[in-house]
Formats: C-alpha cells, sequence, structure tokens
C-alpha cells in the first residue's frame, strides 16, 4: 500500500466540531484552503494508495519518521510566495531538503496586483529560490497556478515549471457541468456573495454588496477567514480584521443581523448548499469555485494576481474589481457571463493536470482508480457541522454547544496548569515535588478562552 503524506489542515473525513475547527484553526485562517487540499486527497486517493493529512504547520524534526513511514510529500499551495508567509515557505524548505522521499508541489502561486508588477516580492527572492530549487531536487517539475507566477519562476531561471492551475477545479475529473439555471436574476432569486476584509475595505466591495443586499432579499454573504467565522459564532471583535465593520460578518452589520452570513468548516457543505442558489458573485477565487463545483454559476471580481491569473488560465468570467461601479447589479455580471470557454476546455486542462501528476509519479482516481466513488461514498456517509451562522440568539441550545466546549476547555486548563506546577515545583527543589505558586499565565489563559465569548453573549444585539 502507497502512503501518501498531504499537507491540509485536515483530513476530508474529519468531522470536527465548530468550537473545536476554531480554536485549532483548522481552515489555516481560510476556508478556501480546504477545498483544494480536499480536491488533493480524492485525486490522489487510489485502492492501493493512502492519502494522510499532516495538518499545516511544518514541523522539521519530523523528518526522518516522515521518510520512514510516507512514500512521497504533496504539497497543494495557493498564493504562497507572499511577503507575510515568507517564515512558514522557509520552513517548508527546511523541511523538504531532510526528505529523501518525492515531495510534488501543485499549484502554487506569487501574489502581487493585478498589473502583475513583481515589484515587492523582490526581498523575497532569495525564499522562493531555495525553496524551488529544494522541491525540484525531489521532483520532476513545480506545478503553478497561472502565467503570472509561471513567467515569475522563469525569470528567476527555472525551467521546470507547468502551469497547472488549482487542483480544487478538477474535484470532478475532467467534468464540470455550470450552466444558468434562469435566463435573468429577479428580486426573489438566491445569490451569493464573498469578498475578503482587503477587497471590501480598500477596494470598495463593500459598496456592491450593500446595494445587492438592498436589491436582493435573499443575498447570502459567505465568508472564508477565520475572523469571520469567529464573529459568527463567538461574536468576537478583538482583532483589527474582526473590527471592519463593512463586512457582513460583523454583528453591527445588517446582514449579520438578518442571519444572512455564514462561513463552512467543511467544503462538502459548503458545496452543497451553493446548488441550491442561482447565481455567486465577488472577490474569493475559492468561493467562486465552490459555486462551479455545485453547478452554480459564478463570476470573480478580480483583486489582485492570485485571483486574476486563475481566472484566466481557467476562463472564469471575471471583471477587475478597479473597473466595478459601486451600484453595480448582480444582475449585469449574470446577463454577461459566459461559461461555454470554462465547461468546453475544462478536460484539455484536466488532461494537462494529470499529465503533470504523471511526470511526478502520482496516480490520479479518475484515471487509475473508481472516479473518487469510494471517496465520495465515505464522505456522505459523515454528518458535517452546518455552515456557521450569525449568533443572534441566547436561546438554550445556541448556548449548550459553546458553553460545553469552554467548560471543557477550563477542565483542560486546569489539568495543564497543574501539570506545569508539579514539574515547577520538581524544578525548584531539584526534583522533590513541594506547594508553589501557581503559574499566573495559565489562568490568564483560561480567563481569555471563557470571559471574551461570555461576556460578547451576553451582550445585547443591536
Amino acid at each position: 500500500m502507497k502512503r501518501i503524506l498531504l499537507r491540509s489542515g485536515k483530513s476530508p473525513f474529519d468531522v470536527v466540531p465548530v468550537e473545536e475547527a476554531l480554536h485549532r484553526d483548522v481552515m489555516a485562517t481560510n476556508t478556501g484552503n480546504l477545498i483544494f487540499s480536499d480536491a488533493a486527497h480524492k485525486i490522489l486517493t487510489l485502492p492501493d494508495t493512502e492519502v494522510f493529512s499532516n495538518g499545516v504547520r511544518t514541523d522539521v524534526k519530523a523528518a526522518a519518521r516522515i521518510n520512514e513511514e510516507y512514500d512521497a510529500f504533496v504539497v497543494p499551495l495557493a498564493n504562497a510566495f507572499r511577503p507575510n508567509f515568507e517564515q512558514s515557505l522557509q520552513r517548508l524548505t527546511t523541511l523538504i531538503g531532510k526528505l529523501r522521499i518525492p515531495v510534488v508541489v501543485m499549484g502554487v502561486g506569487a501574489q502581487t496586483g493585478v498589473t502583475y508588477d513583481p515589484a515587492r516580492l523582490k526581498p523575497m527572492e532569495p525564499t522562493v529560490r531555495a525553496f524551488c530549487s529544494a522541491v525540484l531536487e525531489h521532483s520532476a517539475s513545480i506545478g503553478v497556478r497561472g502565467e503570472f507566477t509561471e513567467k515569475y519562476l522563469n525569470d528567476m531561471g527555472f525551467r521546470d515549471v507547468e502551469v497547472i492551475g488549482c487542483p480544487s477545479m478538477f474535484m470532478w475529473g475532467d467534468q464540470l457541468p455550470v450552466e444558468k439555471k434562469t435566463t435573468e436574476l429577479t428580486a426573489q432569486s438566491r445569490i451569493s456573495v464573498n469578498g475578503s476584509h482587503t477587497a471590501m475595505r480598500g477596494g470598495g466591495l463593500h459598496k456592491v454588496v450593500d446595494r445587492a443586499h438592498e436589491r436582493y432579499p435573499n443575498l447570502l454573504y459567505i465568508g472564508q477567514n477565520l475572523t469571520d467565522a469567529r464573529q459568527l459564532h463567538w461574536r468576537d471583535v478583538d482583532s483589527a480584521a474582526g473590527r471592519i465593520t463593512e463586512m457582513p460578518t460583523h454583528p453591527d452589520h445588517p446582514m449579520y443581523r438578518e442571519d444572512k452570513a455564514r462561513v463552512y468548516i467543511d467544503p462538502v457543505t459548503w458545496i452543497d448548499d451553493l446548488r441550491d442558489f442561482d447565481y455567486s458573485f465577488g472577490s474569493r477565487i475559492h468561493g467562486s469555485i465552490a459555486a462551479l463545483l455545485a453547478g452554480t454559476p459564478a463570476t470573480v471580481l478580480a483583486f489582485d494576481s492570485r485571483t486574476l491569473e486563475l481566472c484566466r488560465y481557467f476562463e472564469i468570467p471575471h471583471r477587475l474589481l478597479s473597473e466595478v461601479p459601486a451600484d453595480l447589479d448582480p444582475a449585469d455580471l449574470y446577463e454577461e457571463s459566459d461559461f461555454s470557454a470554462l465547461t468546453g476546455n475544462h478536460k484539455e486542462r484536466f488532461d494537462r493536470f494529470t499529465a503533470f501528476l504523471d511526470r511526478n509519479g502520482l496516480r490520479n482516481t479518475f484515471t487509475h482508480g473508481d472516479g473518487g466513488e469510494a471517496f465520495e461514498k465515505k464522505l456522505r456517509s459523515l454528518s458535517f457541522p452546518a455552515g456557521v451562522r450569525p449568533w443572534n440568539n441566547a436561546d438554550p441550545a445556541s448556548l449548550t454547544s459553546r458553553f460545553g466546549w469552554l467548560q471543557q476547555r477550563i477542565v483542560e486548563l486546569d489539568t495543564h496548569n497543574a501539570q506545569l506546577k508539579h514539574e515547577l515545583s520538581k524544578t525548584r527543589t531539584g526534583g522533590k515535588a513541594t506547594a508553589v505558586i501557581p503559574a499566573p499565565s495559565i489562568y490568564r489563559r483560561a480567563r481569555r478562552a471563557v470571559g471574551g465569548p461570555l461576556r460578547r453573549a451576553l451582550k445585547p444585539s443591536k
């Protein structure tokens, strides 16, 4: 049996309660990460191949164990070539340098503006060079998201680079059935909208969302950030991003108060819910991909290179957010959207993707397995939590899971505190335990875990 280690926040089959998922950050700050990691997991699963999630925290000390237990390390990445990911990239490079097994990177991208100017990435060029060099010592090529990243790496001298897009688009193999369900959008149409904090405040997307909210009663905002989810579930605004009131996930936003915002912990529930929508639009690329995988038409309002190059490669209908008027009507986007190139050229892109896998020694379920049938059957046998929704009620049902988890955290912190006290006492007495003053940091951790959410729960909604 071949064993593949996959860099992902969690396995598609891990059913994690909302509170625990937010505490552990299984989404690696963005639920879009789980869409492409789940797709990669499905694609690589075969009767003779098992796929295991390693989490997204890079443990360099685990190199020897990985070499011993696995046959390959597969690393699906998104916009990894960006300044605030540089340290993570360096740790990943160090780990790869210690591995003796094949390492395959799929879908990595560089992030800059829509003009594709790489100037902001110049300071981290040595880190990118080191990473790509380490990867290419373990594989035949590097799979990148699109045209900009390909040129970015080519200009640094790397030639073993292949444009393959993102594995999320191949969740269903060479099939991608997307078609309009209605000739035009009406006031009663179900529309999903998505966006990042940067696009909302810096790109003016909030004005578009506010206008759509006025026009379409069935509009639903789907957030993707950990911040969004914590706002919905805990009414947590204790961060810079959390204080942006333009976000529909903020407790002061009317869409929050009207229960018109969601965040999904699991891609399966996210995609399933979007099947019932007429249309989706927004600046989030994986928010749009989730809709397309559901068969729902979607348009991307591209805000940076990471969204633009994927839209261009997959021929996803898009506009530049900078060119969108504040009073934009989603009905106009819907009317002009054409999905013939997206769906008509999908098989060609899928064949290019699987050829990349072949060159790197990886087989896929659609060519060599059951087309993902066993994967889907196992997935459908599980019961995942519904999308996280705004916490507008203080009824017992809404409090039970939250306070139950908080109580569990208190017990865990108390146990951990007792262990630390015991170890500290032995250190101070040369191995003989004596009573000592409790470590105050543990109690502060408990207060942070319980006090903030409790105060926000008891605060009346506006």
